[in-house]
C-alpha cells in the first residue's frame, strides 16, 4: 500500500505545488552583478551551509561589520574566517566537499540574497591582509566560486517578524549558554565555570 503522506518523487512534488511564477523561474543568474554586489556590501551577517563527503550537513553563522565579505570579481568572493571555537566544522566540510550555500541578510531588510557555489580555503598573505579587522589577520578565508545567485523574497522574514519588535524576548528567558551546554552534555562540569569561559572568550577572542 502506498504511503499517501510521503512524497518520494519529483512528479508528485511538482503536482502538489504547481509551477513557479515566471519571476521565480527566471531569477537565478550565474554571476555577481551590481545589485548582488550592493547587497553584499551592506550585509553584516550570512549563514554558510556545507556538507562533508558523506552528506552530513552543517549551517554556520558568519558576522562582521557590513561589507566584511569581499567581492573579488563577478564570479568570486572572499569570506574571512575569524576566531571561533576551533571545531572548524565548516572548513572541515569544505576540505571534503567544496560545495557551499550562502544566505546574506541585512538588518531591517526583509529580502535576502542566496548564493551557491564551490569554495576553497586560502591562506595567502596577500589575500588575508586586506581582511584584517581590529588588528587581527584571519588565519584563513573561504574563496567562493559563484555558480548561482538569486534574491529571495521577504515572505519568510515577514512571517517571522525577524526585524520587528513582535517576537523579541529578553535574554534572561534562557539560561546562560555555558549552563545550557553543560546540562546538555551532562559531564559533571560546572555551568558557572563554563559560562565564565564563554564570557571571557567574547571579551578576548572576538578577533
Amino acid at each position: 500500500m502506498n504511503d499517501v503522506t510521503q512524497i518520494s518523487d519529483a512528479e508528485t512534488l511538482h503536482g502538489l505545488y504547481g509551477e513557479p511564477s515566471r519571476l521565480a523561474a527566471i531569477k537565478c543568474i550565474d554571476h555577481l552583478e551590481k545589485h548582488a554586489r550592493h547587497f553584499i556590501s551592506l550585509s553584516p551577517f550570512l549563514c554558510l551551509a556545507t556538507s562533508n563527503a558523506e552528506g552530513r550537513l552543517d549551517v554556520s553563522p558568519r558576522g562582521d561589520p557590513p561589507g566584511f565579505v569581499q567581492v573579488v570579481d563577478d564570479k568570486r568572493l572572499l569570506i574571512p574566517d575569524r576566531r571561533g571555537n576551533n571545531r572548524v566544522d565548516s572548513l572541515s566540510n569544505v576540505v571534503e566537499n567544496p560545495r557551499v550555500g550562502l544566505i546574506f541578510m541585512i538588518p531591517g531588510v526583509e529580502d535576502t540574497l542566496r548564493i551557491n557555489g564551490q569554495a576553497r580555503i586560502v591562506r595567502e598573505a596577500a589575500v588575508l591582509e586586506p581582511l584584517t579587522l581590529n588588528g587581527k589577520v584571519p588565519r584563513s578565508a573561504l574563496e567562493v566560486s559563484v555558480e548561482e545567485v538569486m534574491f529571495q523574497c521577504s515572505k519568510a522574514l515577514r512571517r517571522s517578524h525577524l526585524w520587528g519588535e513582535d517576537y523579541k524576548i529578553e535574554r534572561s528567558v534562557l539560561p546562560p549558554l555555558g549552563h545550557m551546554i553543560t546540562e546538555q552534555v551532562a559531564d559533571g562540569s560546572s555551568g558557572a565555570e563554563a559560562e565564565a569561559m564563554v564570557q571571557e572568550s567574547l571579551k578576548t577572542r572576538l578577533y
